[in-house]
């Protein structure tokens, strides 16, 4: 598609080029005081803006969508709006072809370190990734609070909550890799008595 444009932006040039120089050796045509030249310059002028204002629109969009930026708290700023356990799903990013999503950032460096480990031969699933608030109050209930011996955070401040950890599904081998490796990707294995729990930090 870029070279397709490229081509159509030289040959805009080229006609330019070509008009321009018609335009000195006979005169300017004008229609309502613009010459021939100058309207259809404005003509391919809108229409380059046309895709390039398209072009920026989705740029912005996929820079909206991976912005990194986090508040005090060291919650995504893009997220920090909704509340924790809040945050809908257009506001998040699918991991790899899974059906599990994540804050874009993480989504994306889990996706790459999914693939990296797998071309090395170790096998890393995911058994769980953002939790809904209602979800939080429903792991709360059913594994007991962290702070009391059981596997959840107080519902409302999990990091899953944020979209920023996933419980992976790791044998010995996946396990022994994502503590040699997983600090390249921005993941650390940030909960004692949890080694499948990975929270995103960059």
């Amino acid at each position: 598609m870029t070279e397709g444009i490229t081509g159509i932006t030289s040959r805009i040039a080229a006609i330019q080029a070509d008009l321009s120089s018609l335009s000195t050796r006979f005169g300017s045509t004008t229609v309502a005081g613009t010459s021939f030249a100058q309207a259809l310059a404005a003509q391919l002028g809108s229409a380059s803006t046309s895709t390039s204002t398209t072009t920026t629109t989705t740029s912005t969009t996929a820079a909206a969508a991976v912005d990194s930026t986090r508040n005090a708290d060291g919650i995504p700023t893009a997220l920090a709006a909704y509340g924790n356990g809040k945050i809908p799903a257009d506001a998040l990013q699918q991991v790899g072809t899974t059906s599990h999503r994540l804050w874009a950032p993480a989504a994306s460096a889990l996706t790459q370190l999914i693939a990296d480990a797998k071309a090395q031969g170790v096998t890393i699933g995911i058994t769980d990734s953002y939790r809904s608030y209602a979800s939080q109050v429903d792991v709360a209930a059913r594994k007991g609070l962290y702070s009391e011996g059981g596997l959840a955070a107080v519902p409302g401040t999990s990091d899953h909550g944020w979209g920023m950890a996933a419980d992976l599904d790791l044998d010995s081998s996946a396990q022994a890799w994502m503590r040699a490796n997983a600090g390249r990707y921005g993941f650390v294995e940030d909960t004692p008595r949890e080694p499948w729990h990975w929270a995103y930090t960059n």
